[in-house]
């Protein structure tokens, strides 16, 4: 994730320059994207995920509805839609138009658009690459390939296809993308860029996750070598070999493997790299991989089966248990005489604070700028209705709930669709929970305790129920697919309603308990 200037250099604060203008590359830190092939999965689905750790992005989120399109009509395409302007606002920046598909598929649409009604799903992170393959010529941008996938694919391998043929025509603006792509029976990780200045088209490469394997993105680049004679397995565009021959990255008579992220990006940033060592980690133990190494698998055997639940642990993960966890050093002597961390030992420090106690600094998997985390489910033996789900809790994801949205719902809870980035509302859903994560920080040990006796009940409810729920769905739907897409939307709302009012409650709840504690 990350925010623009006219084609992708506005946010230079979010940026850092390393070497030299030729090989210079941006680097990224805002999101996190997690992908688990359905053998890998409790119960058989395909995930993908995304933590969208931005302090940028709007936090509205809406579902945008099927909808059939005149022959001959025309889409319009735009600068960063969702990041800043609702649809039909009329100062939304119009970069273009394409010709327009004769019927368009419904999505859930947050940050970055989410889930079809065919059950397919994107997860995202930015890796920024070699800044000169930005172009200026090209009229689509990456929330905008999200987007038309969606309304366009029912399959990643067809989404890929998609973006490519879109690309080549209409041009890519923006700089390196990561998507990670679910549907019912697949997962892929797939990394674009531009094509260079002046010039119109992308370069990009996409890697099968196995279906027993889990892969991560943490804003690096990832994807090294290419056996494309495996189309079952790589994918990658026409340009991909002759673009980096062209531009002086690879010679292919040098001997070398060709490498997409060396040659297109780099693996340089520490705060990534530790970001995919943990994931990893926790997923394949045995492995014992190195927190400092460069290179990690692309993908790794689960040696336990990963469940939604385990989705989240991984992304409530700041390094608890290892050298990197921040509030390690921050202890006291407690009542008992015993070494203990003190109350207010906060993995989320900012940097004033971490410098004046002399800590360290980690980029940690969970991360208390985040927008949203989406953790979905793509399920091949039930309707698409029923069968795709994202589990999506807005703000920090160690002290927020996170609740199920079906991709059969034609409609979001009103205090989503509410924006609350810039200032307080109280309308808005995402304040309650951003009053909630922004409270414990100051006394983080003992308060983010008794934040998750309610988040846990919360969650642990919506799972119970998941089961049980299902079964009434499958039933109605199979008489009667409307009812049951309004049951469906109807649970979604009342889960999430229900939420939001306890998150307003526990606020003042800890006000009142900790209120002679800061």
């Amino acid at each position: 994730m990350k925010k623009h200037l006219p084609f992708i250099f506005l946010c230079a604060g979010l940026l850092f320059c390393a070497g030299a203008f030729a090989q210079e590359v941006r680097e990224y830190d805002n999101c996190t994207s997690i992908i688990v092939g359905k053998k890998a999965s409790a119960d058989g689905s395909t995930m993908t995920s995304h933590s969208c750790d931005s302090g940028s992005d709007r936090t509205w989120i809406n579902v945008v509805p099927h909808q059939k399109h005149p022959s001959g009509s025309m889409c319009p395409v735009y600068l960063e839609p969702k990041e800043t302007k609702r649809p039909n606002d009329p100062d939304r920046v119009e970069t273009g138009t394409i010709p327009q598909v004769a019927e368009t598929f419904a999505y859930i649409n947050t940050a970055y658009p989410v889930m079809n009604e065919y059950q397919l799903a994107i997860g995202e992170t930015t890796f920024g690459g070699k800044h000169e393959l930005v172009s200026e010529n090209g009229i689509l941008d990456c929330p905008e390939l999200y987007r038309l996938a969606l309304e366009r694919a029912k399959t990643s391998r067809e989404a890929i296809r998609i973006i490519d043929k879109l690309t080549k025509e209409y041009g890519y603006n923006d700089a390196g993308e990561c998507f990670t792509f679910a549907d019912p029976q697949e997962t892929w990780h797939f990394e674009i860029l531009g094509p260079g200045k002046g010039k119109k088209g992308a370069v990009w490469a996409a890697v099968r996750i196995p279906d027993d394997e889990v892969g991560v993105s943490a804003n690096a680049s990832r994807i090294r070598t290419l056996n494309l004679k495996d189309p079952d397995n790589y994918m990658a565009s026409d340009n991909v070999f002759s673009l980096a021959e062209e531009l002086g990255y690879w010679d292919s008579k040098s001997g070398k493997p060709f490498e997409f992220c060396y040659a297109y990006a780099d693996r340089n940033s520490m705060g990534c790299r530790r970001r995919e060592w943990r994931v990893l980690s926790l997923v394949a133990p045995s492995l014992r991989l190195d927190p400092n190494g460069e290179n990690f698998p692309m993908s790794v055997k689960a040696e336990k089966k990963i469940s939604v639940q385990d989705m989240l642990v991984m992304f409530r993960n700041y390094y608890q248990d290892t050298p990197f966890d921040m509030t390690g050093s921050l202890t006291v002597i407690d009542r008992t005489g015993k070494v203990a961390k003190s109350p207010v030992a906060n993995p989320f420090m900012t940097g004033d604070l971490r410098n004046l106690l002399k800590v360290p600094g980690e980029r940690t998997i969970c991360c208390p700028r985040a927008t949203y985390l989406q953790v979905t489910q793509s399920r091949s033996w039930m309707p698409d209705a029923i069968g795709g789900v994202v589990w999506l809790g807005y703000d920090n994801p160690a002290t927020t709930p996170h609740t199920p949205f079906y991709c059969g719902i034609t409609a979001m809870p009103d205090s989503y669709m509410v924006d609350g980035r810039r200032q307080f509302n109280r309308e808005s859903a995402w304040w309650a929970f951003r009053q909630v994560s922004q409270l414990c920080m100051m006394r983080y040990q003992p308060m983010s305790k008794d934040v998750e006796v309610v988040w846990k009940e919360i969650e642990d409810k919506a799972f119970a129920n998941q089961k049980s729920f299902e079964e009434e769905m499958l039933n109605l739907y199979k008489s009667d697919p409307v009812k049951a897409k309004a049951a469906l939307t109807k649970y979604c709302i009342d889960i999430a309603n229900s939420s939001v009012s306890r998150y307003w409650k526990l606020n003042e709840e800890l006000w009142g308990k900790y209120t002679n504690s800061f």
